[in-house]
């Protein structure tokens, strides 16, 4: 969501959905939402809230300046079909925390101001799956995601040990974590948590601890994923922090199987899980399919490589013969799925005759060697480490690479500025099975 978005709190609408009330009843772009039943819409959870009924009275102020009174009769929790220029319909809330781990105290200046702005907000976390404290919030906050039922939520944990979660987040409010997820058990809210592991912080003895509170308020709690902290280069002046390493990760996932054969006994479920980074860090193979359970946590990382290659292998079974072909790419990514991707192009390559690929993990010159996900590889990492590479058809990278809906990376290089320097073509595709290989089949 761009910043001035999130800062524009009037109700402004940006798109009517073909086809929907609004569009019968002549409700257009530009028009300004007033109020719902003679209430102020407060934001979308109001908004949500309020349409709810099966019939409503809507004011709306149009471009024009005129105002009309529209009386509605739908079905119950029938949507209006609008959508706002600011999905919230009011200013995002920011995060007060100074935690230990923050990746956003790890940027470099002078990036663009979106990538500065910590949010915390518990309408981000149910509209679009951000993570949140719950540090940031008033009592009468938290009643009134009781009160409008927002489920599921997503809720950064980290550890449930009053003392030590103060400290890691630096606020002192951050102790009641706890407390707080047992009152959504009883209004039957469905939550699912993240921890940052930091190690000798919340690891070992602390995330089993952690890990038992936790299940204790399942099925409320639906899942638990373990993600491993980031660290930039710019980490001068912050809290001292020791990354992982293989035989770290290797710890860890022992512990992580550990409690999932016990909670597999005690509740059904294996309920936690380990980030695709741990595997990829210790070379472990990745669990079953099965084993994820649905994948509760995808965008949370935990997963994402194992849908990506059995999505794959499914497009690759249904080739009946081989294709043959005369094209050479690259697959650029990041060092972290270096050997993985190699795996899914030995697959590729077993399919298509003549087909060339070359897989390059790209380096993280930008934030530090030691961040080597996908999604933080920057265009100017990208043109010095391939600008050597001219005789190849394209470079396939991630979308991951790329902002939301934008051919932008992280440093505000475009794919268009990255094809003029390296003079090939920059062919972005989704982590999908069936968009990589098709990529092929289309030669």
């Amino acid at each position: 969501m761009e910043l001035k978005k999130i800062y524009d709190y009037r109700n402004i609408i940006e798109r009517i959905v073909k086809g929907s009330i609004a569009e019968e009843l002549g409700i257009e772009p530009k028009d300004i939402l007033l109020s719902i039943n003679g209430e102020k819409v407060k934001d979308i959870i109001d908004y949500k809230f309020l349409i709810s009924d099966d019939y409503v009275e809507v004011e709306i102020e149009k471009e024009t300046g005129e105002v009309w009174i529209l009386e509605i009769e739908k079905d119950y929790d029938e949507d209006l079909g609008i959508e706002f220029t600011n999905p919230l319909i009011d200013k995002a809330r920011s995060c007060r925390n100074k935690c230990i781990f923050c990746f956003i105290d790890q940027l470099p200046p002078n990036m663009r101001e979106t990538l500065y702005f910590k949010d915390d907000d518990s309408r981000l976390s149910f509209l679009q799956g951000n993570f949140i404290t719950l540090t940031n919030m008033s009592d009468e906050e938290i009643d009134r995601i009781i009160k409008y039922r927002l489920s599921p939520i997503n809720v950064s944990v980290h550890t449930t040990n009053p003392e030590l979660r103060i400290k890691m987040l630096n606020n002192k409010n951050a102790g009641k974590i706890l407390s707080t997820l047992r009152r959504f058990k009883e209004a039957d809210i469905r939550v699912n948590c993240q921890i940052v592991l930091v190690p000798q912080v919340n690891d070992d003895k602390e995330l089993v601890r952690t890990l038992k509170d936790l299940s204790s308020l399942y099925p409320s709690v639906e899942s638990v994923a373990v993600v491993p902290v980031g660290l930039t280069r710019f980490r001068d002046n912050l809290h001292k922090i020791i990354p992982f390493n293989k035989e770290s990760a290797m710890e860890l996932l022992n512990l992580i199987r550990d409690e999932q054969s016990k909670f597999m006994n005690e509740i059904g479920t294996r309920f936690v899980f380990a980030s695709d980074e741990f595997y990829a860090i210790t070379d472990e193979p990745l669990p079953k399919y099965g084993e994820y359970e649905g994948f509760p946590q995808l965008e949370n990382g935990v997963g994402l490589l194992k849908t990506f290659e059995h999505s794959v292998d499914e497009e690759l079974s249904s080739i009946d013969e081989k294709i043959t072909l005369n094209n050479k790419y690259i697959i650029a990514t990041g060092t972290l799925a270096e050997g993985f991707m190699n795996k899914i192009k030995n697959k590729i390559l077993k399919k298509f005759i003549g087909l060339e690929l070359k897989v390059i993990a790209i380096e993280n010159n930008f934030f530090g060697k030691s961040i080597t996900v996908s999604g933080l590889v920057t265009g100017q990492d990208i043109i010095s480490q391939l600008e050597d590479y001219k005789d190849v058809d394209g470079i396939i990278i991630p979308k991951s690479m790329l902002r939301t809906e934008s051919n932008v990376f992280l440093d505000d290089l475009t794919i268009k500025d990255i094809e003029n320097r390296l003079k090939v073509k920059i062919i972005p595709v989704e982590v999908s099975g069936r968009e990589f290989v098709d990529l092929f089949k289309r030669g």
